[in-house]
């Protein structure tokens, strides 16, 4: 059994086995009930497979954090992909916050920049952006349309070769607001 889990997102953790049973948890830092939930025997993964960003700094650091624990505890390997392969309903745009979206590339950059025109858009960013896309020719499904949240067995189609879990890095598009003082 392979796990894949993402929690860059304001969806919280989304989580998933091999198999296709899926569970997900309000918030990143509750990953673990969600893994539990799908889960009973640790024993019996394989692998996991953890989505590393675009999006939260912290969010992406609890998953990889969560990722690389289970990972040394259980002695198994472990894979990343990036949250915005997590989508496949269309045009993955996630919310970046600071007025801005993230999108495939991995670009960060503001709404109005992206050419979106004749564009399905999914995501939690094509939600928070929803008046500016559509504006510009984008589609956005409804709101309550499951397309917006990641979905885990897509991490697991199209994640990178699996090895030790320091080598999973995160996808980081931009500077983080925090600096060192000089």
């Amino acid at each position: 059994m392979i796990l894949a889990f993402d929690t860059a997102t304001t969806y919280g953790a989304v989580c998933g086995v091999t198999g296709g049973a899926t569970a997900r948890a309000e918030r990143a830092g509750d990953v673990l009930a969600a893994v539990d939930e799908l889960v009973p025997d640790p024993g019996a993964l394989e692998g996991i497979v953890v989505g590393r960003g675009p999006g939260s700094f912290t969010s992406i650091r609890i998953g990889l954090a969560v990722a690389r624990t289970l990972s040394l505890a259980l002695g198994v390997p472990v894979a990343g992909a990036s949250t915005l392969d997590a989508f496949d309903a269309g045009f993955a745009v996630l919310d970046a916050r600071r007025g801005e979206v993230f999108a495939k590339g991995p670009v960060a950059c503001r709404p109005e920049e992206l050419a979106v025109d004749g564009l399905v858009l999914v995501g939690d960013g094509a939600l928070r952006y929803r008046e500016t896309f559509e504006a510009a020719g984008a589609t956005v499904p409804p709101d309550d349309d499951p397309v917006h949240v990641p979905d885990p067995m897509l991490l697991l189609e199209r994640a990178g070769p699996f090895g030790a879990a320091g080598l999973v890095e995160p996808l980081y598009v931009r500077e983080p607001d925090a600096k060192p003082s000089a």
